[in-house]
C-alpha cells in the first residue's frame, strides 16, 4: 500500500469520524497502529481542521447571521456563550499542554474509553429522553461543553462531538439537534486554534522543512470532502432518530479491540 492511499484512508476515517460520536481521535490511533502509519500531531491536527472546514461551510449562514446580526440580544447571548466555551477550553487546554500532557499511543486505553463511553451515551439518552425539548442554550451548558471538549482531548476515544453534544443535552439543551448545533459550532474556532498552535510549534522548532506538507495537504482535503457529507447526513439523522447506534458501535469495537489486540498495544 502506497503512502498516499494511507493519506487518503485516514482522510476518509476522520471525516468519517470527526463529528459522529464514535472518537476520530481513537479511530486514527487505531488505524495507526493497523498499519496506516504513524503521522505527525501537526497532521493529526490538520486533518480535523479539514473536517472543521466542512463544518464552517455547512453552517455559514448561521455563522453569518451571528456575527452580522449581534445587535440582536439572542444572538449576542448565543455568541458569548459560544466564546466563553471555547475560553474555558483554551485555558485548560493550555494549562494540561504545561503540565506536559501527552496523548496514550497504547490502544488498551482507547478500548476502555469507548466501553465506558458507549455505556455512558445509552444511559444519558434515556435521562435526556425524560427532559422536556429544549433548544435555549444556558450559561451551565456553556461551562460544561467548554469543559467536555478537554476532557475529550485528554481521553482519546471518549469522542469530542459526543462529549459535548451529551453535556448540553443533560445540562439543560435536551432538543438533540439544537445541543448538536452549539456543540459542533464550539468545536469550530476550537480545532482551528488547536491547529494554529501545533503550527506555530512546527515553525519554531525548525519542523517545516521535515514535515511532509503533501500528506498534511491531501488529508486536509480528503477530510474535508468527507465530513461534509458525513455531518450533511448526520444532521438529517437526529430529527429522528436517538444516538444509540453510535453507542452500540463503540462497546462492541471496544470490546473486540480489548479480545484481539495485544496486551499493552
Amino acid at each position: 500500500m502506497t503512502d498516499l492511499i494511507k493519506v487518503i484512508l485516514l482522510g476518509i476515517i476522520e471525516g468519517i469520524t470527526e463529528f459522529l460520536p464514535i472518537s476520530s481521535t481513537g479511530h486514527l490511533l487505531i488505524a495507526e497502529k493497523l498499519g496506516l502509519g504513524e503521522r505527525s500531531d501537526l497532521f493529526n491536527v490538520g486533518i480535523q481542521a479539514g473536517a472543521i472546514l466542512a463544518v464552517t461551510l455547512i453552517y455559514w449562514k448561521r455563522i453569518w447571521g451571528l456575527l452580522t446580526q449581534w445587535r440582536d440580544p439572542a444572538n449576542r447571548d448565543y455568541v458569548l456563550k459560544l466564546f466563553v466555551a471555547f475560553m474555558i477550553t483554551a485555558v485548560l487546554g493550555f494549562i494540561v499542554t504545561h503540565m506536559g500532557f501527552k496523548l496514550p499511543e497504547a490502544v488498551t486505553p482507547i478500548a476502555w474509553a469507548l466501553v465506558i463511553g458507549g455505556l455512558w451515551m445509552i444511559g444519558a439518552e434515556q435521562m435526556a429522553a425524560r427532559q422536556v425539548d429544549r433548544t435555549e442554550v444556558t450559561w451551565t451548558v456553556a461551562i460544561l461543553v467548554g469543559i467536555a471538549q478537554i476532557v475529550a482531548g485528554v481521553f482519546p476515544g471518549t469522542s469530542r462531538s459526543g462529549a459535548t453534544i451529551f453535556a448540553a443535552m443533560l445540562a439543560g439543551t435536551s432538543n438533540r439537534a439544537a445541543a448538536t448545533e452549539f456543540a459542533f459550532l464550539v468545536g469550530i474556532p476550537t480545532m482551528y486554534a488547536a491547529t494554529g498552535y501545533e503550527l506555530l510549534k512546527v515553525v519554531k522548532s525548525d519542523g517545516v522543512a521535515h514535515e511532509d506538507w503533501t500528506a498534511l495537504i491531501v488529508g486536509f482535503v480528503v477530510s474535508a470532502i468527507v465530513a461534509f457529507v458525513a455531518v450533511k447526513w448526520l444532521l438529517g439523522y437526529i430529527r429522528t432518530h436517538r444516538f444509540t447506534p453510535f453507542a452500540i458501535y463503540r462497546i462492541a469495537l471496544g470490546i473486540a479491540l480489548l479480545l484481539l489486540m495485544p496486551s499493552g498495544a
